[in-house]
């Protein structure tokens, strides 16, 4: 398992983040008295019943009953794992999230290395802002000069210049004891390897430091001034920069907008500078690749709308049917996507000079919606007034329709391609409609009770998503305890109750855990599983309902530790022997009580063999 999170920092990480500050930059609220409320973002509803309370930290929906803190609300609105909510969170505050009792030291010296390699970074952003300032980075300045740039908005963004020469910033790290192959590994070296020679990756360069969420530089693209090529110059893939997740930027945009409600995805560098620097300061970049899934969950946690702006050439249209692939799936209800196509010619750095700040906010608000981009695409090339025309028309929206998450997007847009289309919706919804292997049939979740265990709903046919398999006993006390960590405290001190079958060893585990964190949340308990196959159980059991009611959960499981010391006393000599010895053998150690059990059960079955 990683390092686990103190409870102590997260209870502190708690007490200094805002709720409403978190759940405000997601969802629309309104001062509604001392609280503030707004629309259920986790269900379909046309009257508020949501509620954020600043007094008590806690948002709750009074119609679905949706509730919880604001780690909590990160983890169900933006889908994230436990680990990375605290990151997200503790990112706001500017703090590192410490890890205690771990026991994977690969882990820490990769998370050593992590921080040793945004510090070289940083280092390395520093030296290229002060060579801006000094006599060789003149033409430099000359050139953002000429850009328009002001000396307030370069200081915003970090731009600096990297010298001439091939060894400056390598003279320079190498002074302050940083060895060349760490320099190498974050990018910043070349290493040829037919001459064995190392020299600076970026010279001559306009450098633009690229930043995560919390300010820190994780990697460099550089502007050439001459007529080398390439022309733009990425830091390459490193421990700390995955190009396909990072959007040049996006940290700018935060720290210049207290609500951030939409962005606009550019092309370039120089793009985003030049709108910040007349006041559009909710620009970013991908960074020399097209837009992936990892860019908009990125952006969808932190704005519901997302305006993609291209050129208007064919190449720009083409860009835009890569985006608007990539965007179909993140459609959840509450999400917007445009397009603004840009005049042949034009980018965003010279249209903003052309036409001015509102004459551009104007083009963004007018873009293209992402439903009439669809229904563009879709009928290109195509007679409409040709039944072919309309097939193919109508089999290409609803391909795309297949990728849209389900929700009120989704069926206004089977309706408005009924009407388009002249087919009816309930004949789209059958081409739609999944078609299920011969033979499946979904079963009843079922558990194997003692006679004391409560009773358990089944599910209505209409609710159930997909097969669940029968519990265990010890499957079900796991999914007890996920659910209610405290429970732990009801169990017996030794484990004898347990039997030996596969799911003892993280039930085991699992048991170790609690009693050693004292924790309370499931949320904080999954985090520990974090990345393993046993995560991955215990988050299955955890999205399962238990459906009984909280104050029957102690007599429950009471009832199935019973139960399973009943079969254990019931079982032979032969099969407690043969338990202890598997116990053994699986690498656990016997305590006191079991070792002196073995023993006697050597000395009862040596007459049989």
């Amino acid at each position: 398992m990683a390092g686990q999170i103190p409870q102590r920092f997260i209870d502190d990480l708690l007490s200094r983040v805002d709720v409403v500050e978190v759940v405000g930059e997601r969802v629309q609220l309104k001062k509604a008295g001392r609280n503030y409320s707004g629309l259920c973002p986790f269900h379909q509803e046309k009257t508020p019943s949501f509620t954020v309370s600043a007094d008590k930290q806690f948002y709750h929906c009074f119609g679905c009953g949706a509730h919880g803190n604001a780690l909590r609300f990160l983890m169900e609105y933006d889908k994230l794992p436990f680990p990375e909510a605290v990151e997200q969170l503790a990112g706001r505050l500017g703090l590192d999230v410490p890890r205690e009792g771990g026991n994977d030291p690969q882990r820490q010296v990769r998370e050593q290395k992590r921080k040793e390699g945004v510090n070289l970074l940083e280092l390395a952003a520093s030296f290229y802002r002060e060579r801006l300032k000094m006599q060789e980075g003149q033409a430099a300045q000359r050139y953002l000069t000429e850009r328009g740039l002001s000396v307030d908005i370069v200081k915003q963004y970090g731009i600096g210049f990297a010298p001439q020469g091939w060894e400056a910033l390598k003279s320079h790290l190498s002074e302050r004891g940083i060895g060349e192959p760490v320099q190498v590994e974050y990018g910043l070296l070349i290493h040829r390897e037919d001459s064995g020679r190392t020299y600076d990756r970026f010279r001559d360069r306009v450098m633009f430091p690229i930043r995560d969420l919390r300010g820190r530089t994780i990697a460099f693209g550089g502007r050439v001034l001459g007529d080398a090529k390439p022309k733009y110059l990425n830091s390459p893939e490193t421990p700390v920069f995955h190009k396909g997740r990072e959007l040049y930027g996006l940290y700018e945009a935060r720290q210049a907008t207290a609500q951030l409600e939409q962005v606009v995805m550019v092309e370039g560098y120089m793009d985003v500078v030049a709108l910040a620097q007349f006041g559009i300061h909710n620009a970013v970049a991908t960074l020399g690749t097209a837009t992936t899934e990892d860019h908009l969950t990125r952006l969808f946690r932190l704005v519901s709308r997302v305006v993609f702006c291209f050129d208007g050439d064919r190449a720009g249209r083409q860009a835009a049917s890569r985006a608007l692939e990539t965007a179909l799936p993140q459609m959840i209800d509450g999400r917007e996507a445009r397009f603004l196509f840009l005049p042949e010619g034009d980018d965003p750095d010279t249209l903003v000079r052309r036409e001015g700040a509102d004459a551009f906010r104007d083009r963004m608000t007018c873009a293209m919606p992402l439903s009439e981009f669809l229904f563009e695409q879709a009928a290109q090339g195509r007679d409409m007034n040709t039944v072919e025309g309309r097939e193919r028309f109508a089999s290409h929206v609803l391909a795309a329709l297949n990728k849209v998450p389900e929700g009120m997007l989704k069926s206004l847009l089977l309706e408005t391609l009924a009407k388009r289309s002249g087919l009816r919706e309930a004949q789209l919804e059958a081409l739609m409609a999944p078609r299920e292997a011969p033979g499946a049939s979904a079963p009843e979740a079922f558990f194997e009770a003692p006679p004391q265990a409560h009773s358990v709903r089944h599910a209505p046919p209409s609710q159930r998503k997909a097969p669940l398999s029968t519990l265990s006993p010890v499957g079900r006390i796991l999914q007890l305890l996920v659910h209610e960590p405290t429970l732990v405290g009801d169990l017996p001190e030794l484990d004898q109750w347990l039997p030996e079958d596969e799911q003892a060893p993280l039930c085991r585990e699992l048991v170790a855990l609690l009693r050693a964190g004292n924790y309370r949340s499931p949320q904080v308990v999954l985090a520990h599983f974090q990345g393993s196959a046993e995560g991955q159980t215990l988050a299955q059991l955890a999205r399962r309902e238990l459906l009984i009611p909280r104050a029957a959960r102690q007599a429950e499981l009471a009832s199935w530790v019973e139960h399973l010391q009943a079969h254990q006393r019931k079982r032979s000599p032969e099969e407690e022997y043969a338990a202890l010895l598997a116990h053994e053998r699986a690498g656990h150690k016997l305590d006191k009580a079991q070792r002196q059990r073995l023993a006697e059960l050597v000395v009862e079955l040596a007459p049989r063999r």
